[in-house]
């Protein structure tokens, strides 16, 4: 097919399909929503031990690049959970 075929062309079917992944998205937020509400959906869990990071900071006087070749873990996540308040024991 010609374009003079085809006068609107894809912007028919992108804008059609647009609608669609948007409301798509909208549904799936509301159900999202819900389940947090309902206590089901709550994410991923933790995967660092951020009381064994602080532990090896404050016991063992170890440096962030230390804790991360200890722990597995990159140096950046180290420094992220070092930036959060601890957690009330």
């Amino acid at each position: 097919m010609s374009a003079s075929a085809e006068p609107q062309g894809p912007g028919v079917i992108a804008s059609v399909s647009s609608f669609h992944a948007t409301r798509f998205r909208e549904r799936q937020l509301e159900g999202i929503k819900a389940a947090k509400a309902r206590g089901i959906y709550k994410g991923r869990k933790p995967t660092i031990d951020a009381a064994e990071l602080r532990r090896l900071r404050d016991e063992e006087k170890l440096g962030p690049a230390a804790i991360a070749r200890r722990l597995g873990i990159g140096r950046a996540s180290v420094y992220r959970v070092l930036g959060k308040p601890a957690a009330p024991a």
